[in-house]
């Protein structure tokens, strides 16, 4: 039985478990598995894979997408530009294991998004500036699009959410939400932006799939944005994963 699943902590959120039991169950693959790891500590995850020698591939989700680099033997190509990892394939060969990372949410973001490049989009704005950002940024900037990074803290490259005032609002043409606010169990939470500032010419895009319809979403949606839900994301990347877990390394 080759094993399957995804690590990050906490894991009530996530649907990836749930979407790859139905596609083995659908596809009529009775040789995997897949099943939810919670890691409260990043520092755990060569236990997990010596306790567990049937782990072949894993997803990696929030908050270790980037703190799991540091356990990968070999990344790659694009990897080191991203910063993130959020595959992982598990190559073992007698006592020996190897981890390979790679990235399948820069295929769920192209995925998401390109249907909407027929709008001419050039600016983006880009909420949070962790491991999932880091691959939103790498994307968006390869589609051609101009980026603006948000974080509670201002650094150099990074704005404030207390800058995103209505000059860049106005100059914007899509937003993502990166980051976890409005998941479930907390889905009254949203990121703090003008909403007022919004309209029918602005795109939402929010990478939190549970719910699919969030706060951040339904502000938009009740502002006249058109919007975008994570599953789409979800299904893309997951799609990638399986892809890579079943193909030659690189």
């Amino acid at each position: 039985m080759r094993k399957f699943g995804l690590i990050g902590y906490p894991l009530t959120h996530s649907l990836s478990k749930k979407y790859f039991t139905e596609k083995f169950l659908k596809e009529n693959i009775s040789d995997c598995s897949y099943d939810n790891y919670p890691v409260d500590s990043i520092d755990s995850f060569p236990d997990l894979l010596i306790k567990n020698p049937d782990i072949c591939g894993l997803n990696v989700t929030i908050p270790y997408k980037t703190e799991i680099l540091k356990y990968v033997d070999v990344k790659a190509p694009y990897i080191d530009e991203i910063g993130a990892v959020n595959v992982l394939k598990i190559k073992r060969k007698g006592k020996s294991l190897s981890v390979y990372g790679f990235n399948s949410d820069i295929d769920g973001i192209r995925d998401s998004v390109s249907p909407f490049l027929i709008y001419g989009l050039k600016n983006a704005v880009i909420l949070g500036t962790g491991g999932a950002s880091k691959a939103v940024s790498y994307t968006l900037r390869s589609l051609g699009l101009k980026v603006t990074l948000v974080s509670r803290t201002p650094r150099p490259g990074v704005i404030s959410y207390q800058d995103i005032d209505n000059h860049i609002i106005s100059e914007t043409d899509i937003i993502i939400n990166t980051t976890p606010l409005g998941m479930y169990p907390s889905t009254g939470s949203k990121p703090d932006i003008r909403y007022d500032l919004l309209n029918e010419k602005h795109i939402l895009f929010d990478l939190v799939y549970n719910p699919e319809m969030t706060e951040f979403l339904k502000m938009g949606e009740e502002r006249g944005c058109r919007v975008i839900t994570g599953l789409k994301m979800l299904y893309s990347q997951a799609e990638r994963s399986w892809e890579i877990w079943n193909s030659p390394l690189f």
